[in-house]
């Protein structure tokens, strides 16, 4: 039997000769952290959806900033729960708000390390929906552009680096690029979910937000998974409003997106690995079915193979201390 030629496996033999020849690296600087924000002081409360998560206080959400910034973690996304909701997200836009106290005392701090803030109004509407809703009961998308602005403005004079608006409504990017230069902020850049599917793996974030729908759903501004060429345009409507970042959100199901919206546009590109991945990886090393650290890194890697230059996921703050070996 002639010998073959080429022989991969002479490339996989040792550690070294793999490290050698690997393509891909998870780094620290690829990690962004979500934290979500609640009212009082002293408050760290585990996420029964989301084991290893907590609901912080704004003082114990700054300790976590502390911490993920001495492990070199480049960034963190912030989420609030306000102490009360309306049917017209009045919360959002409060210098009084968990994410705005949040951004502050960051900022105040001094410490290192990207806030990003959720801008979005599902954690602020009564009703749970993203937008404003009409009498028809149908989210008003030109009635809701005007408070997702200020609520951007608001948050970037509070001390957010970045502001991140995942609401899904046609037009928002523009509105709040005109918000900001508006009000003297046209340094603060907007990293926009700019695909963002209706999926059914958001239920323990909806859980941990307090933001599940209280009727209907969210399928008349998220989109159909079904859509891979939809989702290309609606990445180009946002860049060509001004976005300066995107994101695609979920994660590994949706790889095949980063991997097209990389390739078509050469625009920083992310990917959410959001709580229902999360949650699964848990549940399963939980019950011994898979080893977690092995699990959690491939799927990572998987989103840096795809493409994407930043991850967002529940993971980054532990991830982060194994690269560093502790």
């Amino acid at each position: 039997m002639a010998f073959p030629q080429q022989r991969p496996r002479r490339l996989r033999r040792s550690e070294p000769i793999r490290r050698l020849v690997r393509e891909h690296e998870l780094s620290v600087n690829d990690l962004i952290q979500p934290l979500f924000v609640v009212p009082g002081t002293g408050v760290r409360d585990e996420i029964p959806s989301l084991p290893g998560q907590f609901h912080l206080s704004v003082d114990r959400a700054v300790e976590e900033a502390s911490k993920l910034a001495g492990l070199g973690v480049p960034g963190l996304i912030l989420f609030g729960l306000p102490e009360q909701k309306d049917e017209r997200a009045s919360q959002a836009c409060s210098e009084d708000a968990p994410v705005q106290r949040a951004c502050a005392a960051i900022a105040d701090a001094g410490l290192d390390v990207l806030v990003i803030a959720d801008t979005c109004l599902c954690e602020y509407t009564s009703h749970g929906h993203c937008g404003i809703v009409n009498d028809r009961g149908e989210v008003d998308n030109d009635a809701t552009l005007a408070v997702l602005a200020k609520t951007a403005v608001s948050q970037a004079r509070a001390g957010a680096d970045i502001v991140a608006p995942s609401d899904m409504m046609d037009g928002r990017v523009r509105a709040i690029r005109a918000a900001l230069d508006e009000a003297c902020l046209p340094e603060i850049p907007i990293l926009s979910y700019a695909a963002k599917f209706a999926s059914a793996f958001y239920g323990p974030f909806r859980d941990a937000a307090g933001s599940a729908p209280e009727f209907g759903d969210r399928r008349g501004y998220q989109m159909d998974p079904a859509n891979g060429d939809e989702a290309v345009r609606e990445v180009a409507l946002d860049i060509e409003e001004g976005a300066d970042m995107v994101i695609i959100k979920p994660g590994l199901p949706y790889l095949d997106l980063v991997r097209r919206v990389k390739d078509a546009f050469e625009y920083p590109t992310g990917v959410y690995h959001v709580s229902g991945e999360y949650a699964m990886l848990e549940a399963a090393a939980a019950r011994g079915w898979l080893d977690r650290r092995r699990a959690v890194e491939e799927s990572l890697l998987a989103c840096k193979r795809a493409g994407a230059d930043f991850i967002l996921t529940y993971y980054a703050g532990e991830v982060a201390g194994w690269l560093a070996g502790r």
